[in-house]
């Protein structure tokens, strides 16, 4: 007989405000972290910023060049930045507490992201990106909090629901299709004395005044005295999990869930400009109808893991993945896929990834309880490495193949190898030693 969860005892309402407040935390901090998916599309109009001096000596077909190597050096520094430091972001979450560690973030992101606005250089830019880029490490710190208050029969609930945050991946996209006018709101000569400048520089200004707005809510309203269950335990206690191939092999599954959904919202927006010559505009709504779905149904999955089980949820996730993922790569001269139906396509693959999103990390507190902070940090981290790697990949797929479509040729292998190992891992489970009936499977 299991022995009864202490979390059952303790009043619902501190851990919902847990819940909620750090689900919009995560929220702000992504869309911070990503704001350049389709506010770049601006910056790299401004040749004097990204270049310098050299721009007057130069061609416009060797301007354009420049522009956007230089502008996919800022995307690689924002995604890493957000990306190899979540191991131990999760690690000091539960040794410091999930709120202190979130505060930090979001006080400390908000300085670099309004300096964004004011950077007269390309190196200025690049330090401030890779500054505001620490936003990305919200996930792991938000998951290793929310496990911290939340009894065992309601994670995968909790974590999905903070992990919807992640829709703040849509947020620049959103204001420029709601608001038309954000980019020209503001005077060229700002307000203030150019306190609040105008153009696209309003935008990080907006957003960092929202990331000091949110601190304030957390510190108000969230418990105080926090839980912390790595408090007092050995670093090396803590990483002992990390030598399972296991904890690998739900990195990989993560890499599929949300690398990919991390590289698609910053790739699409140009890939709808470039192959089916939409404005940008309507490339940014095209992009936000895969995000919502993506990142809103996380909730679902969540609940269903806790039902069913995350390695049914995840296994149905692959499948259907796969089956939305085969016309989307054939190359024009085979299918040639329409606007319409390539994005009804990309939004099934969206929904795989917002409930696969919640099954994956559904996997890590029913294995290693006691190190959600340090799994969730290394399954989180190699995850969001994926979303740097992949773009790339993309890219050279669609290059090499001649047909863009082409490009989700990588996605599709990487999926399939992932629903092939949990096959195969599952297939050995039952082998040697058969899960009880009246048990959730969770391989």
């Amino acid at each position: 007989m299991n022995a009864p969860d202490p979390l059952e005892a303790e009043p619902a309402g501190p851990r919902l405000r847990v819940m909620w407040l750090s689900a919009w935390s995560f929220t702000a901090l992504f869309a911070v972290w990503l704001m350049f998916g389709v506010l770049g599309l601006e910056v790299k109009k401004d040749t004097a910023l990204m270049l310098g001096a050299d721009a007057a000596s130069m061609a416009p077909d060797q301007i354009k060049a420049a522009v956007e190597s230089r502008f996919e050096w800022l995307l690689a520094v924002a995604i890493l930045a957000g990306s190899l430091p979540r191991l131990n972001f999760g690690i000091w979450a539960d040794k410091y507490g999930g709120r202190n560690m979130m505060l930090l973030l979001l006080l400390g992101c908000a300085i670099p992201c309004y300096l964004v606005s004011h950077a007269s250089t390309y190196w200025e830019l690049l330090a401030c990106t890779a500054l505001f880029g620490f936003a990305g490490n919200s996930f792991t710190v938000g998951v290793s909090w929310n496990n911290a208050w939340f009894p065992n029969r309601l994670k995968g609930t909790a974590i999905g629901v903070f992990g919807a945050g992640n829709v703040g991946a849509s947020g620049t996209k959103l204001l420029v299709v709601l608001v038309p006018g954000v980019l020209t709101l503001v005077p060229a000569a700002g307000y203030f004395g150019g306190l609040i400048p105008g153009g696209w520089r309003v935008v990080p200004v907006m957003y960092s005044a929202l990331l000091l707005l949110t601190a304030a809510m957390v510190f108000l309203v969230c418990p105080k005295k926090d839980h912390c269950p790595g408090r007092g335990r050995p670093m090396s206690e803590m990483l002992a999990p990390l030598r399972f191939t296991q904890v690998w092999r739900f990195s990989l599954y993560y890499v599929v869930v949300f690398g990919a959904y991390v590289a698609l919202s910053a790739w699409l927006p140009n890939h709808y400009r470039n192959t089916f010559g939409v404005d940008l505009r309507t490339a940014a709504l095209l992009t936000a109808l895969y995000i919502f779905p993506a990142s809103l149904l996380r909730p679902l999955g969540g609940w269903l893991s806790d039902k069913y089980g995350p390695r049914v949820v995840t296994h149905v996730v692959f499948v259907v993945m796969l089956a939305a993922l085969v016309p989307l790569c054939l190359p024009g001269n085979v299918l040639n896929l329409g606007v319409a139906a390539f994005t009804v396509l990309l939004v099934v693959v969206g929904i795989g990834m917002g409930i696969g999103k919640a099954s994956v990390y559904k996997y890590i507190p029913n294995y290693y309880p006691k190190d959600v902070g340090a799994v969730g940090g290394l399954v989180g981290m190699l995850g969001a490495l994926g979303g740097f790697l992949l773009p790339p990949a993309f890219g050279m797929v669609g290059r090499s193949t001649g047909s863009p479509q082409a490009a989700f040729l990588a996605l599709l292998v990487l999926t399939a190898g992932s629903l092939l190992w949990l096959r195969v891992a599952v297939a050995r489970i039952r082998r040697t030693a058969p899960a009880p009936l009246t048990q959730p499977a969770t391989a």
